[in-house]
């Protein structure tokens, strides 16, 4: 009887494969698909859902205006657990700078540089780099092909050294605006889907190499030659935040971070991650939090030291005693313990951009559900608009400005010394419990 109901159930196993997953009629869903099995993001944290109290810990008086409190739920995500530091945004750099000369050695007729055509027969930039073929710098043909392409002129060289030139390092690529289609479609009440996909995409194109000069014009009279100098290239600062990265150029590396994970995922055939980008100001301030809801810093408070009188963050302590907290400038990322998170640095070193358009009355009548003022300002807009929030203040700032809930901004196209960034990924799911 058993040897009968083992055939049995092996028949309609087979059927039911044989049918194409119809189910026999019974409705079992799509068949054989990928296994999704979250892990954090390397280098990242997991933060659970929840809901706090967005905006000041305690009353605010002279900034009543733009610190307005407000109860805020918000999604899962993994958070970067520093600040991206000198060394990782270089890794941008350098493929920005390597793409550049796979594509002008290609073109100029060096074998294995380019792939010439997709299956479609269309030239496609970057996917038409073969990233296998190891570009020879010191070949002397190769360096005659690129030195009018890629390094500064001889009339710009400094003792006559060659280097390359930085203004080329040029990332393109494409922005779906799926806020304006859901906008469009909303309006016109059209569910056809007949509407053509390209009025909602759009290219950005820009210079993504730091402006390594902030360091001098942030300030006058005040002597930063060696970190204009070195700042960004000695391998002295590598773990270092890295800063004069206008919030262009951070969201267009959280473009390129989120290309270069995909792509070796769908290489190995597995599930995509979605996109990195930066946070908005209530998931980062959540995050800041770590967990201690109405807190006025990371830690806790309401003080900015420890029962052993140290203090707890980079920034500007006392009557202006920048080194009375261990760092003159910005330090080493995870130099101070990090916050119930796990997150390094929420407080202090570096400012970090947001997502988010910066308006004062923002709290007013931004959603109470993952909470994202979010406007994209064109050239020709008013400056007011191209504003975008920062959050944590830095090696600069007094201790106000280092609070969870204190808001700021800067210019969006502006680079700044005391400005840096981390990113966000969504988590897929209500948490992680759920997966295991």
């Amino acid at each position: 009887m058993n040897m009968k109901k083992i055939i049995l159930l092996s028949s309609i196993v087979a059927l039911l494969s044989a049918c194409g997953g119809s189910g026999n009629g019974e409705l079992i869903g799509v068949q054989n698909r990928a296994i999704w099995n979250p892990t954090d993001p390397y280098g990242m944290v997991f933060i659970p859902q929840g809901s706090f109290n967005m905006g000041p810990s305690d009353q605010d008086v002279p900034f009543a205006n733009v610190s307005q409190a407000k109860t805020v739920s918000v999604g899962a995500f993994y958070m970067d657990e520093t600040e991206i530091t000198n060394n990782e945004y270089r890794q941008f750099t350098s493929w920005v700078r390597d793409s550049l000369a796979h594509i002008i050695l290609g073109e100029a007729g060096i074998e294995g540089h380019l792939i010439e055509e997709d299956k479609f027969g269309n030239f496609i930039d970057p996917a038409r780099i073969n990233w296998s073929t190891r570009i020879r710098w010191d070949d002397q043909e190769v360096r005659e092909i690129l030195e009018e392409e890629m390094y500064l002129p001889e009339h710009e060289r400094l003792d006559g050294r060659r280097e390359f030139d930085t203004r080329k390092y040029i990332y393109k690529y494409q922005v779906l605006d799926i806020n304006a289609a859901a906008v469009k479609s909303k309006r016109e009440g059209d569910a056809t889907g007949k509407r053509d996909r390209s009025e909602f995409l759009s290219t950005v194109e820009l210079n993504i190499f730091p402006d390594t000069l902030t360091w001098t014009h942030d300030y006058s009279y005040s002597f930063n030659d060696p970190y204009t100098k070195g700042y960004f290239f000695h391998p002295a600062f590598d773990d270092y935040p890295v800063v004069g990265v206008n919030w262009k150029q951070a969201t267009a590396f959280s473009n390129w971070r989120t290309k270069m994970m995909n792509s070796f995922l769908r290489k190995i055939k597995q599930p995509t991650l979605p996109e990195f980008r930066l946070p908005t100001e209530s998931e980062w301030e959540y995050a800041s939090r770590g967990g201690l809801d109405a807190s006025p810093y990371p830690w806790g408070g309401p003080y900015t030291r420890n029962i052993k009188g140290c203090f707890l963050a980079n920034f500007k302590p006392l009557r202006g005693n920048y080194v009375a907290d261990g760092g003159l400038k910005t330090i080493k990322t995870a130099s101070y313990n990090p916050n119930g998170y796990g997150l390094y640095d929420m407080s202090g070193n570096v400012s970090e951009w947001t997502s988010n358009a910066y308006d004062e009355s923002a709290f007013s009548y931004s959603h109470d559900m993952n909470m994202d003022r979010h406007y994209n300002a064109e050239e020709d807009d008013h400056a007011v608009l191209k504003r975008k929030s920062i959050r944590g203040g830095s090696w600069k700032d007094i201790a106000y400005f280092i609070q969870n809930g204190t808001r700021t901004f800067e210019y969006q196209d502006t680079a700044k010394s005391y400005v840096g960034f981390r990113n966000v990924v969504d988590f897929l799911g209500r948490d992680k419990k759920d997966f295991q």
